[in-house]
């Protein structure tokens, strides 16, 4: 669990980091995206069930800012090894940002909602369930709809890198990665790097989350203010948003 303290200092991460590497037109598109969909944005979790990863209030973000903190590092070892790089930082940033951004939902309702089944909390560990009311779509399609709903392009490497980094853990990504003649092979080396560095934030997550379970209760828990007060995801959302 993170406290609001910690969801806002990741939000900050967040935003340093879009100004750092995000340029021109498209940054501003980037801003007015974040500034529309933060109440989902800051406060989503980055999956529903608890032994996944960051499931839990500001997980979404959390994951995020780690998963392009790794990309960034195996993009330099790479490069060390001998690798070669096609692509620029503002690619393999932009990518690592958003290539989760259909887990916040269609860009009005949200993609998970709190788990209200206590059989499904206790015995499926799951706090957070998808939302029945909007379509289905696979998290990377849903990121890329997103991202053209807000009239922010991506250009073919980095479209590329969010559609398939979820690698061979994903069946129907197999034809991208399987063939049998060089000139189908992927032409660039960023789905790689993208692919590495969130299978990496993802397994660091589980394994932060495993050192607390002889702690924690299983049951989903309140976000708490700096002031220690228990409150509910709502208005912890509240307080964190009147300091943005």
């Amino acid at each position: 669990m993170l406290n609001a303290e910690q969801i806002q200092k990741n939000w900050d991460k967040h935003l340093k980091i879009i100004n750092h590497y995000i340029t021109g037109d498209r940054k501003d598109k980037v801003l007015k995206m974040l500034e529309t969909l933060s109440e989902i944005y800051i406060m989503a979790p980055a999956s529903g069930k608890a032994w996944f990863h960051n499931a839990f209030a500001g997980g979404y973000v959390d994951h995020v800012n780690r998963v392009v903190q790794y990309s960034i590092k195996q993009h330099n070892l790479y490069k060390e090894m001998g690798g070669t790089t096609d692509y620029s930082e503002e690619q393999l940033v932009f990518a690592a940002l958003f290539h989760d951004l259909g887990k916040l939902g269609d860009g009005v309702q949200p993609n998970y909602l709190p788990q209200t089944d206590k059989w499904r909390q206790d015995k499926l560990s799951e706090k957070y369930k998808n939302n029945p009311d909007i379509d289905f779509m696979l998290i990377q399609d849903r990121s890329l709809y997103i991202l053209q709903k807000f009239g922010i392009k991506c250009d073919q490497q980095e479209f590329i890198a969010i559609r398939i980094h979820d690698g061979v853990f994903d069946k129907a990504n197999e034809a991208y990665f399987f063939s049998h003649q060089e000139s189908s092979r992927q032409k660039t080396n960023m789905v790689s790097v993208l692919h590495t560095g969130d299978f990496l934030a993802s397994k660091v997550e589980y394994d932060l989350w495993k050192k607390t379970q002889n702690n924690t209760s299983s049951k989903p828990q309140n976000v708490k203010t700096s002031t220690g007060r228990p409150v509910k995801s709502s208005e912890g959302l509240t307080n964190l948003l009147k300091n943005i």
